[in-house]
Order: structure tokens, then sequence, then C-alpha cells
């Protein structure tokens, strides 16, 4: 009679960190002996006086843990992280391909720009949902290469054209456009 337990299955999961910790955390995860990753892409900051060379999370807040579910909760005493990303009330499972596709995103030296995404095109009504404009309800115009906005004001009879990034707007449906 065999009383060994089966072999349990081992996948990806991604963990939610506070904002600008997840080097930390991962240095955390390591010394709490868990397989970690964290995808870093080399970007160029530009301040004032100088420019600078860093390295950031090329997904923002979010680090990758490898182990079966049932361990997930020891990811959560660690300082810093905020919780396990999940789909329909579970862990999200993150499949092995994607992971290569991070590392090999991550492994070039090639400036990236992430993309939410999202179907947006010409017309459609969008919430600005990061950045100065923030809350902003406006209609999209694809112009070339570039996204913008334009906000109609149609008591003043007035509208205005702005650059906004695509990482910045939300679509918004109809129904919850016709809510006031």
């Amino acid at each position: 009679m065999n009383l060994s337990k089966p072999e349990e299955k081992i996948y990806w999961y991604a963990i939610f960190t506070k904002p600008r910790s997840e080097k930390k955390v991962l240095q955390r995860m390591i010394d709490h002996e868990i397989d970690a990753f964290l995808p870093l892409i080399k970007t160029v900051r530009q301040w004032s006086d100088r420019k600078k060379t860093l390295e950031v999370a090329l997904i923002p807040s979010y680090i990758f843990v490898r182990m079966p579910e049932k361990d997930l909760y020891k990811t959560l005493p660690i300082q810093g992280t905020v919780n396990v990303l999940k789909h329909l009330g579970k862990p999200a499972k993150i499949r092995d391909i994607e992971i290569e596709n991070l590392r090999i995103l991550s492994g070039n030296g090639e400036n990236h720009q992430m993309h939410n995404c999202i179907d947006i095109t010409s017309g459609d009504e969008v919430e600005v949902i990061n950045g100065p404009f923030m809350g902003l309800i406006a209609t999209c115009v694809n112009d070339g290469k570039n996204h913008r906005v334009i906000v109609n004001i149609n008591a003043l009879g007035s509208c205005f054209n702005l650059n906004i990034p695509m990482s910045f707007l939300r679509k918004i449906n109809k129904k919850e456009n016709l809510k006031v």
C-alpha cells in the first residue's frame, strides 16, 4: 500500500506588491527560498540636470512566483506584498509561455512601452484613468500614430484636443455613459 502524497502541480502566480517595492519583495522572496521572478527593463529617466539609466519593473507592482497553489499563503506575510492576483475568485495561474515571453522582453536592451490591451477606436467615448487629466470623459481620435482625445464642453461651445497615452484610457460602454 502506497501512502505517499500525490505530486502537487506547480504553477506561476502573480503577486501584487506595494508601489516601487518590487526589487525588495523579490529579494525577500528569494531569502524565504521562494522561486520568484521579476522582469526588469532598462529605461532612461530625465531630470532637469541629468539623465540616468534605471532598471525598473516591466510590469509595475507585480512579481511572479512558482509554487503549488496551497503554498501561496507563504508569500502574503512577506513585507511589501499586498495580495495574489485572482481570476474568478481563485489565484490566477500564469502559463509558462507567458513567463518565458516576459523573460525575453526583459532580456534584451530594447525600450518597451506597455499598453493595456484595450480596444479603443476613433469615436469611442473614453475616461482618463491616470495622469493629470484623470476623471476626464472624452472622445478618442486616432491621429496617425498618436491617440488623441477631444474634450467637448457643449455648454461653452468649446473643444479641447489633448494627447493622452492609451494606457491612461478606459473605454466607456454606452450604458455607463447614459448614467448621469
